[in-house]
C-alpha cells in the first residue's frame, strides 16, 4: 500500500471512530475550556519563539492570540504547544491542539488525505538555499554537494524535485529539528542548507559567522504557509479563516490597534460592519459582533502583525512582497464582510 493510500485509510478510520460531537464542537470546547490550544514551531524567529523570560512572540503566535481574542476576548488565554514537523498533524488530528499555526505549507496531499484542512495563506514564502560566500554563486554550482534539510517536510521533497529538474546530484543529510540542521551546516558538515526563505533568514542570526554566508536567489519551490484545522468542523474552519480576513480588512480600511476605538464611530459602512457597529456577522460565527474589534484592538491588523514580527521592525526585515495587500501589488486579499 502506498503512503498516500495508508493516510487515506487512517483518515477514514479517524473520522469513523470519533463521535460527531468531537468533530463539530471545537468552538464550544474552547469556550468551555477557557483556553485555546495552539500548535506552533517554538524555535523559529519571526514566527513562534519563546524567550528566556517565557514570553512568546512571532507572526504565528499573534495569529493564535487573534483567534483567542475573537472567541475568548483575551489574548492571554492561549496554550502554545511546541511541535516538531513530524508531530504536528498527529497533534491536530488527535485533538491535542485546536489549530495548527506552525509555518506549515499547504499542499494537495495534506489538504486531502490527512484529516485536516487549511483555512488560507497567512504568509507567502519560497524555499531557497543558504551557502557560504565566495564558494557558490548560484544553485547550478551545487552539484555533488551535501545539503542539510529538515525531515518530514515538503522541503525535503522539493529538494529532490529540484535536483531532478536541474540534473544535480545532492548528498542529503536529514535532521528531525531545524536546530540540528543549522548546527550541522554551521559546523560544515553540509555545503548548503535549504529551508523556507524566512527560515533561512532566522537561521542566519544563529550562525557563528553569519556574514560569511549568503542566501541564493534561486527559488527551489513556492511555500504557501497557513493555519490548519481538523476536517469536518465547518464552524471552526470559518472562525479561523475569518480571523485572517478580519486582519486583512482592517489594514485595508486603515483600522489599527491605535485608532480602532475612534474607528468604531466611523460612518463608512464596511468599517462599521467589520467592527460590529452594524450587522450581525459575529453571530454567524458563534461570537459577539465585536469579535473583529477585539482582534484589532489586542493584536493589530495584518500589516501591524507582519511588520513587528517579520517586517522592517523585526530582526528579519522582510519586505512585504507577495504578502502586501492586493491593491499594493501583493496576494493578500479578503472577501468583504456583509
Amino acid at each position: 500500500m502506498t503512503r498516500v493510500a495508508i493516510r487515506i485509510v487512517l483518515s477514514a478510520i479517524f473520522s469513523l471512530s470519533c463521535p460527531a460531537a468531537f468533530a463539530q464542537s471545537t468552538v464550544n470546547a474552547v469556550k468551555a475550556r477557557g483556553m485555546l490550544n495552539c500548535g506552533v514551531n517554538g524555535t523559529l524567529i519571526g514566527f513562534s519563539k519563546k524567550d528566556t523570560q517565557g514570553s512568546w512572540s512571532g507572526l504565528d503566535v499573534d495569529y493564535c492570540r487573534a483567534v483567542a481574542a475573537a472567541i475568548l476576548g483575551d489574548t492571554g488565554k492561549v496554550a502554545f504547544v511546541p511541535l516538531s514537523s513530524k508531530e504536528r498533524f498527529d497533534a491536530l488530528q488527535s485533538g491535542q491542539i485546536d489549530v495548527l499555526l506552525r509555518n506549515t505549507t499547504w499542499t494537495s496531499e495534506r489538504d486531502t488525505s490527512l484529516g485536516v484542512t487549511f483555512t488560507g495563506v497567512n504568509f507567502y514564502d519560497h524555499q531557497a538555499f543558504m551557502v557560504r560566500k565566495l564558494q557558490v554563486k548560484s544553485a547550478a554550482d551545487l552539484n555533488n554537494v551535501a545539503v542539510c534539510v529538515l525531515d518530514d517536510t515538503t522541503t525535503k521533497l522539493n529538494l529532490a524535485d529540484f535536483a531532478s529538474t536541474h540534473k544535480l546530484v545532492f548528498k542529503t543529510l536529514s535532521f528531525s529539528t531545524s536546530d540540528q540542521a543549522i548546527a550541522a551546516y554551521d559546523s560544515k558538515r553540509c555545503d548548503a542548507y535549504t529551508a523556507d526563505h524566512s527560515g533561512l533568514l532566522a537561521a542566519m542570526h544563529t550562525l557563528a559567522e553569519p556574514d560569511l554566508n549568503v542566501i541564493l536567489t534561486d527559488v527551489v519551490a513556492k511555500e504557501p504557509l497557513g493555519p490548519a484545522v481538523r476536517r469536518g468542523d465547518e464552524g471552526w474552519f470559518d472562525l479561523v479563516r475569518w480571523t485572517h480576513f478580519a486582519m486583512l480588512l482592517a489594514e485595508e480600511a486603515g483600522v489599527t490597534s491605535v485608532n480602532v476605538d475612534e474607528q468604531v464611530r466611523s460612518e463608512i459602512p464596511a468599517t462599521r460592519r467589520l467592527l460590529g457597529t452594524d450587522g450581525d456577522q459575529g453571530e454567524a460565527l458563534g461570537l459577539s459582533n465585536d469579535w473583529a474589534y477585539r482582534i484589532v484592538k489586542s493584536v493589530g491588523n495584518y500589516g501591524e502583525v507582519f511588520e513587528r514580527n517579520v517586517g522592517q521592525a523585526s530582526a528579519l526585515k522582510l519586505p512585504r512582497g507577495y504578502n502586501a495587500l492586493w491593491r499594493n501589488g501583493g496576494l493578500q486579499y479578503a472577501p468583504p464582510i456583509r
